[in-house]
């Protein structure tokens, strides 16, 4: 058996374009487009092609990018008075800062200073503690748009057995609450968990976000289970690889998510989505 693969790009594309056709709708009743700002601190490479590319994502949606990018250098006090203004602008929907920041600048303290109605990253303390009470307000980006990609094999996840692997707070935990969310039975595996193996071999859906290259091997994948793999990693050859052994495992698996072109097209469309629930109280 090979698997069926979940096209993250083309899922993301059909994503975006509802929020577009979406946003022409609101603006035709006269309201404002949606505005991103996505703050990046420093000159981070990897960042700025994230920032590039989610401000192409805002322009075709038809969003205001009210994006900046500030030196290295700039203090903490500056940053959260930047956020500040950002809270008070009407014309500003969402707010992101791009991790990673500097050293000097404490990341819980600037997430925490967003205007959890504007934390469209879904970061916030009171939107993951929304999430976790099952009363979900913006929802974290990759997980959230892990669960789109999940519906799209129109398989019912109630009483399946779900294994995380990777306890972040950026996708190992909140992906655990939605899928607790969508009453499957979960396992959360770090780097303490003995016999990570048998554990994955449980797993009727198996998501994987630990960043390290083909970390999952693919014959612990279970025959039929569906595979979410969130790692991007670039051998010394240049080829991008996720965290699960993908050519093994695509024969074992039910569905598999690609790298590149599985999970993180889905991130950046989740955000739009996110911003567009900010301005209008509305999902596309």
């Amino acid at each position: 058996m090979s698997a069926q693969i979940l096209d993250g790009k083309a899922i993301a594309l059909e994503l975006r374009a509802n929020i577009q056709a979406e946003v022409e709708k609101q603006v035709a009743l006269g309201k404002k487009p949606p505005g991103l700002a996505v703050i990046l601190v420093g000159e981070d490479p990897a960042s700025q092609i994230y920032v590039r590319n989610k401000k192409i994502a805002c322009e075709k949606a038809g969003f205001n990018d009210v994006s900046m990018v500030l030196p290295a250098e700039t203090t903490q006090e500056k940053l959260l008075s930047i956020i500040d203004e950002l809270n008070a602008r009407e014309d500003v929907h969402g707010i992101i800062v791009q991790s990673p920041v500097p050293k000097h600048i404490d990341s819980e303290v600037v997430i925490e200073r967003i205007d959890p109605k504007k934390d469209v990253d879904g970061f916030h303390p009171y939107n993951v503690g929304r999430l976790a009470t099952r009363m979900p307000a913006l929802a974290p980006c990759t997980p959230h748009g892990v669960m789109t990609m999940l519906a799209k094999t129109g398989i019912d996840l109630r009483g399946l057995n779900a294994v995380v692997v990777g306890a972040s707070n950026i996708v190992g935990m909140p992906m655990t609450l939605e899928l607790l969310n969508a009453r499957a039975t979960v396992t959360v595996c770090h780097s303490a968990t003995k016999d990570l193996p048998s554990k994955v071999a449980e797993a009727d859906i198996l998501v994987v976000g630990v960043g390290i290259a083909e970390m999952v091997k693919g014959d612990w994948v279970k025959e039929g289970a569906i595979v979410v793999d969130v790692g991007m990693n670039r051998l010394e050859s240049g080829k991008l690889v996720g965290d699960v052994e993908f050519d093994i495992a695509k024969e074992k698996a039910s569905w598999i998510t690609p790298v590149p072109g599985g999970v993180g097209p889905m991130t950046i469309a989740t955000l739009l989505q996110n911003t567009l629930q900010a301005a209008y109280g509305v999902k596309a």
